[in-house]
């Protein structure tokens, strides 16, 4: 079940998850009636995410491109004990932006 995280608690709450990623994917997708549903990036190691309360902007880093979102107006989060599944951001356009999360494949060393 998602929690909607209060404004105050952004820039913490992502400081704190970046720091225990470890190895992970993300799907983001952007969604909206004037958009439809536009997948922006499948898959992609994840670096961090951040949020900026000075220029009010989250940001999604991957290794491939930084997803930016200003303007956050509400976000929600699924948690659990192994960290971050996913994450929602609902936009100033009300344009919904989904991040996915999955754990990175770990492939057998080779030999």
């Amino acid at each position: 079940m998602a929690e909607k995280l209060e404004n105050t608690q952004w820039q913490t709450f992502f400081d704190r998850v970046s720091k225990g990623l470890g190895a992970r994917q993300v799907e983001i997708e952007v969604a909206g009636l004037d958009l439809g549903d536009e997948v922006e990036a499948e898959w992609v190691p994840l670096t961090g995410i951040t949020y900026d309360p000075k220029d009010d902007v989250l940001t999604i880093i991957t290794d491939r491109l930084d997803h930016m979102i200003r303007s956050p107006r509400e976000i929600y989060v699924e948690t659990s004990v192994d960290g971050l599944h996913s994450l929602e951001v609902i936009d100033a356009e009300g344009h919904r932006q989904i991040a996915v999360l999955r754990p990175d494949l770990a492939l057998p060393p080779p030999g």
